[in-house]
């Protein structure tokens, strides 16, 4: 699972990357306004990147994560009815 977001998050970070140099390596002789084009794209895509990288799935149990208070997570453990030992 998490391999499959990091896979994801890998190629969509190559393909931004990819834009940015193809549209200023090779692009940009032919079509100016076309490489600035594929800038931008290429600047959108870094942020949906890391929200799909950091997004939890179904199947996480992200509420069991102890938050490193104590008193809190003993008040929550209280209200979930566990014991910890």
């Amino acid at each position: 699972m998490y391999a499959r977001r990091r896979r994801n998050y890998l190629l969509m970070m190559g393909g931004c990357i990819a834009l940015f140099v193809s549209a200023w390596a090779v692009v940009r002789l032919w079509s100016m306004p076309v490489a600035i084009g594929m800038c931008g794209v290429a600047m959108v895509i870094p942020p949906i990147a890391a929200m799909i990288a950091n997004r939890r799935g179904p199947e996480d149990r992200w509420w069991d994560d102890p938050t490193g208070d104590p008193k809190s997570d003993e008040w929550w453990d209280e209200l979930d009815g566990k014991k910890r030992y």
